[in-house]
C-alpha cells in the first residue's frame, strides 16, 4: 500500500521502441511507445544529505525501462506494464511503489486516435503471517516453510518472532504446537499470497482432514497492510485473531502497536484482554 506521505519522482513521456502487439507485423517491425512513470520513494534523506545513493536514480530507472521494453515482447500492453512494473520494483529496492503508464500512439484499430494507454499502480505490501506446527519435527517444518517463502523474489521475510509452545486450539486432543509470526514484504495480492502459502503448506505434506486438527505446517495471513478482505476463501484481518494468544503473543513481539483496522485496538491491547 502506498503511504500518503511518500514522495514522488515523475518520469514523463519517455519514448522507447518495442515489438509489442497482437499482430505479427507489430512483433516483427516494432513501433514507438511512450512511458510515464511515478516512482514512490522517500527522498528526504537524499534531500537533506544531497546524496543520490539515498534516493532512486531516475536516469537508471529510465534506462532500465527502455531496455526492458526493447528486450522483451508482449502481445498486450497490459502484460508489458504488469511485467515491467514488477521488474522495476524488484530491481530498485528503495522504491515502495510505481504508477506506470504505457501509451501506444499507433494502435492499429482502423480509426483516428492519438494513443491507447494502460496505467497501473503496483507496490510492495506488508503482511504478518502466523506460522505453526504440531506434527513431526515441528521446528524443521517451520524453518523450511520460511525458507520457501524467502526464496521467492516477490516475498521477503523481514523479521521473525521467537517460537513459542502452545496448547492446541479448538480440538484439544492433539500434540502441542510451536507457533510464531513472520513480517513479510511482498508484491503479491492477498489472494496470490494465500495461494503461495497453500503451496508451501503442501510442500510440508499438510493434510486438511479436520478443522483445527493436527498439521505439519500452518500459515495464516493475519494482517495485510491495513486492508479489510471479506471473501468466502479469505478474511483479513484474520477473523479470530483477537481470541488467539498464540497469534497475538508472537505478533506483539514484532508489532505491538499495530492497530486492528476494524476494532481499532492495538495488538498489545488485544493480548492484554485475553
Amino acid at each position: 500500500m502506498i503511504a500518503m506521505k511518500t514522495d514522488k519522482i515523475h518520469i514523463k513521456n519517455l519514448e522507447v521502441f518495442g515489438r509489442h502487439g497482437v499482430f505479427p507485423e507489430e512483433n516483427r517491425l516494432g513501433q514507438k511507445f511512450i512511458i510515464n512513470a511515478v516512482l514512490y520513494v522517500s527522498t528526504r534523506e537524499a534531500g537533506l544529505r544531497d546524496d543520490l545513493t539515498k534516493s532512486v536514480h531516475y536516469g537508471e530507472v529510465s534506462h532500465f525501462m527502455t531496455n526492458y521494453m526493447t528486450e522483451h515482447t508482449f502481445q498486450l500492453i497490459e502484460a508489458a506494464a504488469e511485467q515491467m512494473a514488477r521488474a522495476v520494483l524488484l530491481h530498485f529496492p528503495r522504491m515502495q511503489a510505481i504508477t506506470l503508464e504505457i501509451l501506444k500512439p499507433w494502435a492499429p484499430i482502423g480509426l483516428p486516435l492519438e494513443a491507447v494507454s494502460v496505467e497501473i499502480t503496483r507496490s510492495w505490501h506488508l503482511a504478518y503471517i502466523a506460522v505453526g506446527s504440531n506434527l513431526g519435527d515441528r521446528e524443521k517444518y517451520i524453518r523450511q516453510g520460511i525458507e520457501s517463502l524467502d526464496r521467492r523474489e516477490d516475498c521477503i521475510v523481514q523479521r521473525k518472532s521467537q517460537l513459542i509452545i502452545t496448547e492446541p486450539y479448538g480440538v484439544k486432543e492433539q500434540p502441542e504446537f510451536l507457533n510464531g509470526m513472520l513480517e513479510l514484504r511482498t508484491l503479491l495480492s492477498p489472494e496470490e499470497l494465500l495461494d503461495v502459502l497453500h503451496e508451501v503448506e503442501q510442500e510440508a505434506n499438510r493434510e486438511r482432514d479436520m478443522h483445527w486438527g493436527p498439521r505439519t505446517l500452518d500459515l495464516d495471513i493475519i494482517f495485510y497492510d491495513d486492508c479489510i478482505v471479506d471473501r468466502e476463501i479469505l478474511q483479513i484481518p484474520h477473523p479470530d485473531m483477537q481470541n488467539r494468544e498464540f497469534v497475538l503473543q508472537p505478533l506483539a513481539e514484532l508489532a505491538p502497536y499495530l492497530r486492528h483496522p476494524l476494532n481499532g485496538k492495538t495488538v498489545r491491547q488485544m493480548l492484554e484482554e485475553i
